[in-house]
């Protein structure tokens, strides 16, 4: 630990969101002189976090904000730090009339029809409460609200006639318009109904690999195919969907669902044809389920991009360490490998008070500090509209410093703004092998241990 001094400072109801703090934290740490930064609410994973870095954190609730500094001059800092977040807070809060007070009020004046929700977890079941009592459907990005609320969210939805998306959808594209976390695709015949995320990207990324496009993505969140949710919002999106002239084929993904569940949906009776992505022991994988839609679209399957490890050959692992931003390719990746300690940084344990990992990629840059020589470290990277617009710029340095072997799970299409094939070239660059394909990137860790 350097000698250099440090300060920890308290801010008293002080909130913020987690993206403009991991903003601040970063330019922070950016400044001449300042040797370690950190700008979060005092939730107990941030402090665990402060404490590891070497910080002594004062008792502070998760709603107080904390302000910790090490520099060589701790009071300018601090003073900087203050500076952006007021100047973040004018800019959010500068409109030029009165705001309206309620989520109704506010879709009102905007002639709104769809209201996103991504407020903290405790908050959302009221505004998306007020939205579909309004009559509005309603896209819940935020996490946090409880399973029973959900289900008496998506109760009222099916009463109102509208769709409830999520909570925890992080991802959504109506008619060609990204929501959250999404990537840029080409329009076509395939509509997505999707209790996961990553599970929908990696599946549309295919799909434009293999030049066919989709019409709609449609989340539902994460629990949506659980015993306690019943799949409310999925068959209201599958009907949706059969409905659309310009969907002639639905992909179903899904993390894995209640086997109930999953059995009541195949009895929904649909006239377009429906590809299910449902990841259980024995089921297909999400690229092999992508190829059964293609050819029941009678489309070719392509081979899937992939780029060797650039360095010469490791010696042989002895374990698969997952580290991943989506649960579900987690999910699917440990599937796939059989064996292996997986984490994912998306849950919500690791995502209060602090930015999703597709954006803030700190945790993951300290566990392939962590990594051994012997391991095999298998990660997922997503590209898109709302992640990181230069993954490869924080984790390519950490990936070239680690003794372990790395395996990359690069989701994305040619269209998005990272620009995929830079991405690719630098983790190649930094010793990582690196595909398109996450089921395949699991089973080149599985071929190296």
């Amino acid at each position: 630990m350097s000698g250099l001094p440090q300060a920890v400072l308290v801010r008293r109801g002080a909130y913020h969101d987690s993206v403009t703090l991991m903003r601040v934290s970063r330019a922070l740490s950016e400044l001449p002189g300042v040797e370690a930064a950190m700008v979060a609410m005092a939730t107990e994973l941030n402090v665990s976090i402060l404490r590891d870095l070497g910080f002594g954190v004062p008792e502070a609730d998760p709603g107080d904000l904390l302000i910790a500094v090490r520099a060589h001059d701790t009071d300018a800092a601090v003073a900087e730090a203050d500076r952006r977040l007021t100047e973040s807070h004018r800019t959010q809060a500068a409109p030029e009339d009165q705001p309206p007070l309620t989520t109704r009020s506010a879709a009102a004046r905007a002639h709104a029809d769809l209201v996103l929700v991504s407020t903290p977890g405790e908050y959302a079941f009221f505004e998306a409460l007020d939205a579909i009592e309004a009559g509005l459907p309603v896209m819940i990005f935020s996490d946090g609200v409880t399973v029973e609320h959900e289900r008496r969210l998506k109760e009222l939805a099916e009463a109102k006639d509208v769709l409830v998306m999520g909570p925890d959808c992080g991802t959504a594209v109506i008619g060609g318009t990204g929501l959250g976390f999404a990537n840029v695709l080409t329009p076509g015949p395939v509509g997505v109904v999707a209790a996961s995320g990553t599970g929908a990207q990696q599946v549309t990324c295919l799909l434009d690999w293999a030049g066919t496009g989709v019409s709609h993505v449609l989340g539902v969140g994460g629990r949506d195919l659980s015993a306690e949710v019943g799949g409310l919002s999925t068959r209201r999106a599958l009907r949706m969907l059969d409905d659309d002239p310009a969907t002639e084929l639905i992909v179903l993904v899904s993390k894995p669902p209640s086997p109930e569940v999953a059995r009541a949906l195949e009895a929904e009776p649909l006239r377009t044809p429906v590809v299910r992505a449902l990841l259980a022991e024995g089921a297909p994988d999400l690229t092999e389920a992508t190829e059964r839609a293609l050819r029941a679209l009678g489309r070719p399957v392509p081979e899937w991009p992939a780029w060797p490890a650039w360095r010469g050959t490791r010696p042989a692992g002895k374990r698969i360490r997952g580290l991943y931003a989506g649960g579900t390719l987690g999910a699917e990746a440990a599937l796939v490998a059989g064996q292996g300690d997986f984490v994912d940084y998306g849950d919500d344990a690791y995502t209060r008070g602090r930015a999703h990992p597709m954006i803030d990629p700190t945790l993951r840059v300290e566990a392939l500090a962590g990594a051994r020589e012997t391991d095999v470290v298998l990660m997922d990277v997503v590209l898109g509209h709302g992640a990181d617009p230069d993954p490869a710029a924080s984790l390519a340095h950490p990936v070239a410093r680690t003794p372990a072997t790395v395996v990359i799970a690069l989701i994305g299409t040619e269209g998005d703004p990272q620009d995929l094939h830079r991405q690719a070239a630098a983790f190649r660059e930094a010793g990582a092998a690196v595909f398109t394909s996450n089921a395949q990137a699991a089973r080149h860790a599985r071929s190296l241990l």
